[in-house]
């Protein structure tokens, strides 16, 4: 009887050691936005891939890569010149997949008479230094013949602001105009306040597409992990492209606290849909524009072909038969 005690009592420890090893530990960063709800649907559904996946919210892709590079994250959720930005500082990250396009817009004052970029002269725009947004506004801006400072005496202002203070400097009157991410700009328009003069997307960069990164030690040392993890990205972002009810309901309940309307989470999906895909052509074309514009201040901007690494991803999809 004591020998079969002993016996359990061995047992009862290799059992939990098998039980831990079976569900793997990710540790994931992610931003509060509409067009990052599939990624923060992967903690829901991962222990049926194995996983235990710790969500960390940060308010900008740019915290979001701090983490990263402080070896708090295996892997981050971020804008893709938050990812460019860390790979030149030395961050050993690679690009592994894409998670939404698009999810800008530019937004003026509903009372002024902005009709086109070209209407922005003399004005304040706002937006948020260092994200995509900056590139798309600078872009814009230069194609269409405006100088710009976040000094006075250019053509346009730029005043600079994190999100949500965008929205509410917009419905304060003081800016005049925003180059805006989704929920907020949608949000803006269906309050009234702002309304809509271009989706930004016809610039070199066409329609951004957000980056979901792993650091070399998880793509390489845990590879079996960030495998499964791959496979539970593409399997979250499936749901939520094939069953819309799914994904209004959890971003607007389980991420937004019903503080996002249903008529503004249908337009800024509409604007910023889910996705898998990144090619290397896209980092490059928005690793040049950073440099152009001189946003991100890299001193030895990072070739894209030698950090785009897409075969987790093709290997995901594959076995989920996604095309």
């Amino acid at each position: 009887m004591l020998k079969k005690v002993l016996t359990m009592a061995a047992v009862i420890p290799l059992a939990l050691a098998g039980s831990a090893q079976a569900q793997e530990v990710v540790r994931l960063g992610n931003l509060k936005f509409a067009h990052y709800g599939a990624v923060s649907y992967i903690k829901e559904i991962a222990p049926k891939c194995g996983l235990k996946v710790e969500e960390r919210v940060f308010s900008k892709g740019l915290d979001a890569m701090q983490a990263v590079i402080a070896g708090e994250l295996d892997v981050g959720a971020v804008s893709s010149e938050a990812a460019i930005s860390g790979r030149a500082s030395g961050t050993p990250i690679y690009v592994v997949a894409g998670f939404a396009k698009g999810g800008a817009r530019l937004v003026a004052r509903a009372d002024l008479s902005v009709k086109t970029v070209k209407d922005l002269k003399g004005k304040k725009v706002g937006v948020t230094r260092g994200g995509i947004q900056d590139i798309l506004l600078a872009a814009e801006l230069s194609q269409n013949g405006l100088t710009y400072s976040d000094q006075p005496g250019k053509d346009v202002q730029i005043i600079y602001l994190g999100f949500p203070d965008l929205n509410q400097a917009l419905l304060g009157k003081n800016i005049d105009a925003m180059m805006q991410s989704e929920p907020y700009s949608s949000q803006s328009i269906g309050k009234g306040f702002g309304k809509e003069v271009i989706k930004p997307y016809d610039t070199p960069l066409g329609e951004p597409v957000r980056a979901m990164v792993m650091t070399e030690k998880f793509y390489k040392e845990r590879r079996p992990v960030a495998e499964k993890f791959m496979r539970c990205f593409v399997e979250a972002t499936k749901a939520f492209i094939d069953n819309k009810d799914l994904a209004e309901k959890y971003v607007r309940e389980s991420m937004f606290k019903g503080q996002v309307s249903h008529e503004d989470f249908v337009n800024a999906i509409g604007n910023s849909p889910y996705s898998y895909d990144m090619s290397v052509e896209h980092i490059q074309v928005t690793t040049d524009l950073m440099q152009k514009y001189g946003i991100g201040k890299m001193s030895k901007p990072p070739v894209a072909k030698e950090w785009v690494k897409t075969d987790l991803l093709e290997q995901a999809k594959k076995s989920l038969n996604i095309k």
